[in-house]
């Protein structure tokens, strides 16, 4: 079961976590994984609504560094791959 904060979003191509490049913000939008990896992500945070920075990247762009709710936290490509985004109304992000 996927977790949405919007069940429509849009006739635009699907982009997620990995897309985010440094010093973007964007919004999540669902999870598309299940079990542990799942619930460790939801865990530290990474729920629909929240909002995302990106914030540094390892010399090989795996892993990445990520704010989210004031903390920094590193997630390797494969996870960042299902987490589905969008990028955030201006006044939306905090």
């Amino acid at each position: 079961m996927t977790l949405n904060a919007d069940p429509d979003p849009g006739p635009t191509a699907r982009r997620t976590l990995a897309d985010l490049q440094p010093g973007e913000t964007a919004e999540v939008i669902a999870l598309h994984n299940a079990g542990a990896e799942r619930r460790r992500l939801m865990d530290l945070g990474i729920l629909p609504g929240t909002a995302i920075t990106a914030e540094l990247c390892s010399p090989l762009n795996d892993p990445v560094a990520y704010r989210v709710r004031g903390a920094l936290i590193a997630l390797r490509r494969g996870q960042t791959a299902q987490i589905e985004i969008r990028s955030p109304a201006p006044e939306t992000l905090s």
